[in-house]
């Protein structure tokens, strides 16, 4: 992601905190990994930045055009597209229709599903220990607490179960504090400050094909993932990206043979993400005792083996295709 928006010239400006490590455990179960920016030779493992700093270096960006932007596609039939602006009503014959945001389309199947019954619970927290640039992730029975390095404190990613979700969303600061401090442990002193807190339901959405002439889906329109190692963004900014070199050299963009070869070109990298991130909620959010030991198990054979920690790594910062 890094390498692409230094492309467009997004990245220069753009306030990010470094992950140079990420210690991986399951709590209550032995068994743990740390993850070096030097078992992949990258600089950094990932970049936690504020979305709202994201999208104005984007806009400021030289290949940016603004002319549209904060436009609403209100209707399209195949062949004419009208667009809302602050402005005036368009409407158009696009070569493509690209949707990127969201998922749900009008028209269009309704692809697959899978409700995870879990509630991500967003936030920023501040400990009494430093970040030092690493980041956690510890799964338990109702899901991974992941906490990520930002600014001087930690963006929080705490998946629970719906109804404690609400529950957690309700307390006061104090309280939210000692939940969560009961729930990560005491490796980073006490959790001493909170912000605003946030919840979304967590589901998997993808789509088999699609539906509309010249039109394509790419990011979260087109698969929606579990925040489970971080590979939504990643995802969805390599599937824009793709697209972007293929209709710079396409002669018909839009044609089905256009669409065919893209979808065909991004199939290995969408496939295996879904499932990578799938199989992560599957075998870690449950209290299986068997395969909590396998966990354990796993995670200590990774934390000696640096070629597969390499392998891994590699593939959720490049994607599928990456070189070993």
């Amino acid at each position: 992601s890094r390498l692409i928006l230094e492309r467009l010239h997004a990245w220069n400006k753009l306030p990010f905190t470094p992950i140079e490590t990420i210690h991986v455990s399951q709590r209550g179960g032995f068994g743990r990994t740390l993850i070096r920016a030097d078992d992949c030779g990258a600089p950094a493992l990932g970049y936690v930045a504020n979305y709202d700093d994201l999208v104005r270096n984007l806009l400021a960006a030289p290949c940016t055009s603004r002319r549209l932007f904060g436009a609403k596609l209100s209707a399209f039939d195949g062949n004419t597209a009208t667009v809302q602006t602050e402005d005036a009503q368009l409407a158009y014959a696009p070569r493509l229709l690209v949707f990127a945001d969201g998922a749900r389309i009008a028209n269009a199947a309704p692809g697959y599903s899978k409700d995870y019954k879990q509630t991500a619970l967003v936030a920023w927290v501040k400990t009494e220990l430093a970040h030092q640039n690493r980041a956690w992730e510890r799964f338990t029975p109702q899901g991974p607490l992941a906490l990520l390095p930002h600014g001087a404190g930690y963006a929080l990613v705490w998946t629970v179960a719906p109804e404690r979700g609400t529950r957690l969303l309700a307390l006061d600061t104090p309280a939210f504090l000692a939940e969560l401090q009961l729930a990560f442990g005491n490796r980073l002193g006490g959790f001493v400050e909170a912000g605003k807190r946030a919840a979304f339901p967590l589901a998997l959405r993808y789509r088999r094909e699609e539906m509309l002439p010249r039109s394509l889906c790419v990011g979260n329109a087109a698969q929606t993932l579990h925040p489970v190692a971080g590979q939504g963004f990643n995802l969805g900014l390599r599937d824009a990206w793709e697209l972007a070199q293929f209709a710079r050299e396409a002669r018909e963009p839009g044609s089905e043979g256009f669409i065919a070869s893209y979808r065909r070109a991004r199939a290995l990298d969408r496939r295996a993400s879904i499932r990578f991130t799938d199989s992560l909620v599957g075998l870690f959010s449950n209290s299986n005792r068997v395969l909590e030991f396998g966990r354990g198990a796993g995670l200590l054979a990774l934390d000696l083996l640096p070629f597969a920690r390499r392998f891994a790594a590699r593939r959720m910062i490049y994607g599928a295709r990456a070189l070993p």
